[in-house]
């Protein structure tokens, strides 16, 4: 074979073999893509493929934007799913606003999700709002506590109807602050009420106050209404502090005693001692008697006599003592006397 054939033949067919491939390629995309009016190009299916982007993503959700009566470019879609966003979920919510006439640009839309937020449920939320449970029965507690003025604790149970404020979506708080500043809200109502009959009677008043306190400032959503779902009495937890406080002022007050029971105990055993010092002492001048006498009699100072007569009046003093001892006793007294 000539080789100019065969060259001709590699120039005119390569092309034509690589432009067959991209027709059978993109060709579905593209001719579904214009007969829904909203034509995309085969450079841009190319462009797509090339860039690692989905073009049938880009093409349907596309697609769904125009018939929805709505104007998104083919490069908003793409570099919303190159920034890793959720384009067919952004393009659903972007529907379902219009349709509910609810401004939502295409720009916060994608802001939105781009913050991790799910765009459709704030619209859907923002659409037909939604009930949550405080305190959230999943995450703890059923009830949120609270003491009464009179210390009667009351157990109650919100019901808050939200819908979600798409302006403040993008930075806005949660669920969690709006269930937080409602049991704050109820913690606060319940421990101003000076009895907790009034909250019985009427529990509206629980809701009236949080509502007026603006709860929903800062956050995701706006409070439509707060409903109080139930009011059970607890326990009696001012009795209960009463009774610590009586146990604790009575280990107190026997503690003292036997602080004071000590301090007694060791005084009198202090007198004791003292007392056995006073009869050494005196034992000890007693035996100072004899020698006394003993050095009165080498003197001459004492007689014979003297001190017969003294030993007379001590056995008399004795004898005197012996009979009182026995007049104490019940006994009778010995010698007529």
């Amino acid at each position: 074979m000539n080789p100019l054939i065969v060259v001709a033949i590699l120039v005119i067919g390569i092309p034509l073999l690589i432009a067959g491939v991209v027709v059978i390629t993109f060709f579905k995309l593209w001719l579904r893509a214009m007969l829904s009016g909203a034509k995309v190009g085969f450079g841009s299916l190319i462009g797509m493929t090339l860039r690692k982007v989905n073009p049938a993503v880009i093409v349907d959700s596309r697609i769904m934007a125009v018939k929805a009566g709505l104007e998104v470019s083919t490069n908003d879609v793409e570099t919303h799913y190159l920034a890793g966003g959720n384009v067919v979920r952004v393009v659903q919510a972007l529907i379902a606003a219009n349709k509910a006439n609810i401004d939502l640009s295409f720009q916060q839309a994608t802001a939105i999700d781009l913050a991790g937020r799910d765009v459709l449920d704030a619209v859907q939320t923002s659409v037909r709002p939604k009930v949550i449970d405080c305190p959230d029965p999943a995450k703890g507690a059923s009830t949120v506590a609270a003491v009464a003025m009179d210390g009667i604790q009351l157990k109650a149970k919100a019901r808050v109807t939200v819908r979600t404020n798409i302006p403040t979506l993008v930075g806005g708080a949660t669920e969690e602050t709006i269930i937080a500043r409602v049991g704050e809200g109820i913690v606060t109502t319940i421990g101003s009420a000076e009895s907790h009959k009034n909250v019985l009677e009427n529990p509206d008043m629980i809701s009236k106050v949080v509502l007026k306190r603006g709860l929903d400032a800062g956050t995701a959503f706006e409070i439509l209404s707060i409903d109080i779902a139930d009011v059970d009495v607890g326990e009696n937890i001012g009795a209960q502090l009463q009774m610590k406080q009586a146990e604790a002022d009575k280990q107190i007050a026997q503690a003292r005693a036997e602080e004071r029971r000590a301090m007694a105990r060791a005084r009198e055993a202090e007198m004791r001692a003292q007392v056995v010092e006073m009869r050494s002492r005196v034992v000890e001048a007693e035996a100072e008697v004899p020698r006394a006498m003993a050095d009165a009699f080498r003197s001459g100072n004492l007689g014979v006599m003297d001190y017969y007569r003294m030993k007379n009046v001590m056995a008399d003093t004795d004898m005197r003592e012996s009979i009182a001892d026995m007049d104490k006793q019940g006994e009778p007294p010995r010698g007529g006397q």
